[in-house]
């Protein structure tokens, strides 16, 4: 065996992708990248603010600050306090002199509300999690280990090619053979291409991925609309007037009817409301663009894994509407396309294709690896121009076919061209 089909082996059993150690299921990501900034932030930050709201509370001990009058003792002023607080109801006169009365509580609920939207934006992601991800992730499973195992009998394939090239005395026969099982479809692997293609008419995995995110949109829409509530009927009232005439107090006459009471929190509240509608309000147009993106195919995988054998969904225009399983799966590939070993090694391949000084005559890796394998792909010159230009008889008309062969035998037998014969 020469060095040169030494070589050939050695390069070919170098392109093998390695058996995977361990299992795939561990390292897939069943959410978009988008998708789980969306949750990170819509659930962290109402988190992070009701935890600066509590330690604001511990650290400043009262929440009120109420203005008795000064006959009032340091203990009558604490129940002042703590009653105005527990109440948070606040009194206003009419012209006539009757009190309405208008309730304040929801200062108190502020940050047990900021708790339950945080728990509230977490259902989308729990519901696509219990019933999607099980679907998805045994989809990517096989897709995943499919393309890399397509891949990889490819290699094989070339190998066998060249060991049976090696083998054969006649170049030409051999290679009319190979044209023959490339028309027939032999080497080509079609049962992963049919599931993409069967994927096509599933939507169960774009309905779930369409309600959570509508689903998300109407809990921000909510939550928007709340705070929004909040800033227009209670907090520009940081002041309000509290009546502790009740119980055994109803008829003390040295107890005024309204004593004026001050939020101390009220500011910190504003700022809370405000940056949590604030960024919810900016997280919109993200949640409305994670849906608008299955309205078109991204073919960014699918153009290099046209590459592979029998994987021509691009090619052969089989892509229908976008609104489907197929276009959710092809967005899940890409953002786990480190889990794609072969990726990186058809990327590349498709990279030297267009280098290459004949790409038309590489449609697949199958092609491509046996040029580099040390077999050199070129097609006969029509007979008539052969004729004309080498002043040789044309050969016997035979079937257009691929003729391959070694890259050092074809440049030892290169040799000068024959000059035309010189003109009377």
């Amino acid at each position: 065996m020469s060095i040169a089909h030494t070589a050939a082996e050695y390069m070919l059993s170098d392109a093998l992708l390695p058996e995977p150690s361990g299992s795939r299921a561990k390292g897939l990501r069943l959410e978009l990248p988008s998708d789980r900034v969306v949750k990170f932030v819509t659930v962290g930050l109402p988190l992070f603010l009701v935890s600066l709201a509590f330690a604001r509370e511990f650290s400043t001990g009262t929440q009120i600050s109420c203005f008795s009058p000064a006959n009032f003792t340091g203990k009558q002023s604490a129940y002042v306090d703590t009653s105005c607080w527990d109440s948070l109801i606040h009194y206003e006169f009419d012209a006539a002199g009757n009190t309405t009365a208008k309730s304040l509580w929801t200062l108190k609920a502020f940050p047990y509300s900021l708790l339950l939207i945080a728990v509230a934006m977490y259902l989308p992601s729990l519901l696509w999690r219990y019933t999607a991800a099980p679907a998805l992730n045994s989809d990517l499973l096989f897709i995943i280990d499919e393309l890399d195992k397509s891949y990889n009998r490819s290699i094989r394939l070339v190998q066998h090619m060249v060991k049976v090239r090696q083998a054969s005395t006649d170049a030409r026969l051999f290679w009319e053979e190979f044209e023959k099982a490339r028309r027939e479809r032999y080497f080509e692997f079609p049962l992963l291409e049919r599931y993409l293609a069967c994927k096509q008419r599933s939507h169960s995995l774009v309905g779930a991925y369409l309600l959570r995110n509508l689903l998300l949109l109407l809990l921000i829409a909510a939550t928007c609309f709340y705070l929004g509530f909040l800033h227009l009927h209670v907090f520009f009232q940081d002041e309000f007037s509290c009546s502790i005439k009740t119980g055994l107090l109803r008829d003390e006459p040295q107890v005024p009817d309204v004593i004026p009471c001050k939020l101390v929190f009220f500011s910190v509240f504003q700022l809370i409301s405000l940056s949590n509608g604030g960024v919810y309000v900016l997280l919109a147009p993200v949640v409305i663009y994670n849906m608008l993106q299955l309205l078109q195919w991204d073919k960014r995988l699918l153009s290099i894994y046209e590459m592979l054998p029998a994987f021509d969904l691009l090619s052969r225009k089989m892509l229908t509407c976008p609104l489907n399983d197929l276009n959710i799966l092809l967005l899940f590939l890409q953002a786990n396309i480190s889990e794609l070993k072969s990726f990186s090694r058809l990327n590349a391949v498709c990279a030297l294709r267009e280098v290459t000084s004949s790409p038309q005559h590489i449609d697949t890796v199958v092609d491509f690896m046996t040029l580099l394998a040390g077999l050199e792909t070129s097609k006969p010159k029509h007979p008539a121009c052969a004729a004309g230009a080498e002043g040789n008889p044309p050969p016997p008309p035979s079937s257009e076919i691929l003729e391959m062969k070694p890259i050092g035998e074809a440049k030892r037998n290169a040799g000068p061209k024959p000059s035309p014969p010189a003109s009377a």
